[in-house]
């Protein structure tokens, strides 16, 4: 199942303030203080995008990663794509709230 943009903006904003909805994908971006702590983040969404079998579109440049994710056999979002995107507001917020990232 599918969701509306009417659930989704809605499920966002109860569940993961920081993502976005546009041109069909859940979206975030992550500020990152320097290459090696860009590498680690992505090394972690794609250790987590594996165990999950779903694998969301990267951005990545040297001090941020931008996050896409969709179901594309679905054709739009799931909870697949909600489920995924909390796992990694996890990752990135565990420990020092975002000490990596540098913000």
């Amino acid at each position: 199942m599918t969701y509306d943009d009417k659930k989704i903006a809605a499920r966002l904003k109860a569940d993961l303030p920081n993502w976005t909805h546009a041109h069909g994908y859940l979206r975030r971006t992550y500020k990152t203080k320097n290459w090696k702590a860009t590498m680690m983040l992505v090394n972690a969404i794609g250790y987590l995008a594996e165990t999950a079998w779903h694998h969301p579109d990267l951005l990545v440049s040297f001090s941020s990663v931008e996050l896409r994710l969709m179901s594309h056999d679905a054709g739009g979002i799931t909870d697949k794509d909600f489920e995924l995107a909390a796992k990694i507001e996890a990752l990135v917020g565990w420990k020092d709230g975002n000490r990596i990232l540098g913000e």
